[in-house]
C-alpha cells in the first residue's frame, strides 16, 4: 500500500519552510517535486517525499530545531476538514478520537492512537509508516507539537502535556525540546508520545455541536471513500500497524475496537475477499520491508515490532516473505537499496 499524505499538509508544511527562511522553489525542485503538485489540492505525496522535505530544509536552513515553536504550528498546521469536525465533538477526548478515526484524510502515513494510563489521563501516540528511509527527528517533533497546539486551539485553554517521549536517540539540541513542550521529555522511548491529563481530556469544546458534528462525519465518510479508505480492510489493517509493536493482534480485539461483532467482522473481510490473516500478514511484510532497511533495529527488535512472540517465526515468514532470512535480507537492502 502506497502511504501518501495530502497536498494540504504539505503546503502548510512548505509555508512554514519559507517562513524560516527556507528557498521553497528550490527544496521542491531538489526533492524532485514537479512544482504544479503543490498547486494541485486533490495532490498526495508519500511519506519518503515528506521526509526528503523535512531532511532537505534542515540541510538548507542549517536549523536542527526547526519547527520547535509552538507558534510556528499554530500558524502552519492545516488539519482541513478533520479540525471542524474536532470542533464539534463534545469533549478533547472525543475530538482526538475522531481525529484518529479520520487521519487517512490527512495523511495515512501517519498512526495515531489515544491510549489510556494511570489516574484517567491518556498518551498521544504518533507514529509513521510506509516509508522507506529513516524519518527525520524534527517531523516527529512538529507532528506531536502540532497534536499539542491543535489540543489547545480546541479547547481555548493551556492545556499542558505532562511528560513527552520520544523513540529516536537524545539529540544534541534536547534543550529546545523541553522548552516547546513544556515539560520532561526523554529519548530513546518505546513510543513517541505524549501524555495529557484526565481533566484536559475532559474539558468540554466551547464550540461543541452534535448537528455540525453529524454533518462533518458525513462529509468526511464520503472523502474516505474517495480515497479508498472506507472499506473496512483499510480499517483494519491500520488497527494492526497500531497495535503490533504490543503483540500480534487479536482478531476479536481489533473488532471490538471497530465497534463490530467478531463474526461481523468476518463477513465483511469475506466479502472483500481477504481475511484478517491475510492483511496480517501483508502488514508484517510491508513494516518488516521497512525495518530491515533501518540500521538502527536489531534482528530481535524488528521480531518484536512485528509482533513476534518467538525470533523462529519471524525468521521463518522472512524466508516466505523475500525468499531469505532476515539478516541477507538485510544485506541486500544495504547492497541495493532501490531494488529492495
Amino acid at each position: 500500500m502506497q502511504r501518501s499524505s495530502s497536498c494540504t499538509w504539505v503546503r502548510g508544511l512548505l509555508e512554514m519552510f519559507a517562513s524560516r527562511g527556507v528557498d521553497v522553489p528550490w527544496l521542491v525542485r531538489t526533492a524532485e517535486i514537479a512544482p504544479e503538485r503543490v498547486e494541485n489540492p486533490d495532490e498526495r505525496f508519500t511519506a519518503d517525499e515528506v521526509s526528503r522535505l523535512w531532511e532537505l530544509a534542515v540541510e538548507r536552513s542549517g536549523d536542527c530545531t526547526l519547527g520547535m515553536d509552538r507558534a510556528l504550528t499554530l500558524r502552519h498546521v492545516n488539519f482541513d476538514v478533520v479540525g471542524y469536525a474536532m470542533l464539534s465533538s463534545p469533549d478533547l477526548r472525543s475530538a482526538l478520537q475522531a481525529f484518529a478515526r479520520y487521519l487517512a484524510l490527512i495523511s495515512d502515513a501517519a498512526t495515531f492512537q489515544v491510549v489510556a494510563a494511570d489516574q484517567d489521563g491518556a498518551w498521544l501516540e504518533l507514529g509513521h509508516t510506509g516509508n522507506t528511509r529513516p524519518v527525520p527527528r524534527q517531523r516527529f517533533a512538529y507532528g506531536m507539537l502540532g497534536m499539542l497546539t491543535l489540543s489547545q486551539w480546541l479547547t481555548r485553554r493551556d492545556v499542558q502535556p505532562l511528560a513527552v517521549e520520544f523513540k529516536f536517540p537524545p539529540p544534541p539540541e534536547r534543550g529546545a525540546y523541553a522548552v516547546a513542550f513544556g515539560c520532561p521529555v526523554a529519548f530513546d522511548c518505546h513510543e513517541n508520545r505524549m501524555l495529557l491529563a484526565a481533566a484536559d481530556l475532559q474539558t468540554a469544546l466551547p464550540s461543541r455541536n452534535p448537528g455540525m458534528l453529524a454533518l462533518h462525519q458525513q462529509v468526511m465518510e464520503e472523502r474516505l471513500a474517495r480515497l479508498g479508505h472506507a472499506n473496512i480492510s483499510y480499517r483494519v489493517t491500520s488497527e494492526i500497524v497500531r497495535r503490533l509493536h504490543r503483540g500480534e493482534p487479536r482478531r476479536e480485539q481489533v473488532a471490538a475496537s471497530l465497534a463490530l461483532a467478531d463474526r461481523t467482522l468476518q463477513r465483511r473481510l469475506h466479502a472483500e475477499n481477504t481475511s484478517f490473516q491475510q492483511l496480517l500478514d501483508d502488514a508484517r511484510r510491508e513494516l518488516a520491508g521497512k525495518y530491515l532497511a533501518d540500521a538502527r533495529y536489531s534482528l530481535c527488535e524488528v521480531a518484536d515490532l512485528l509482533g513476534f512472540g518467538d525470533s523462529s517465526n519471524f525468521f521463518r515468514a522472512c524466508r516466505r516473505w523475500f525468499g531469505m532470512p532476515p539478516g541477507q535480507y538485510r544485506e541486500q537492502v544495504a547492497l541495493h537499496p532501490a531494488t529492495a
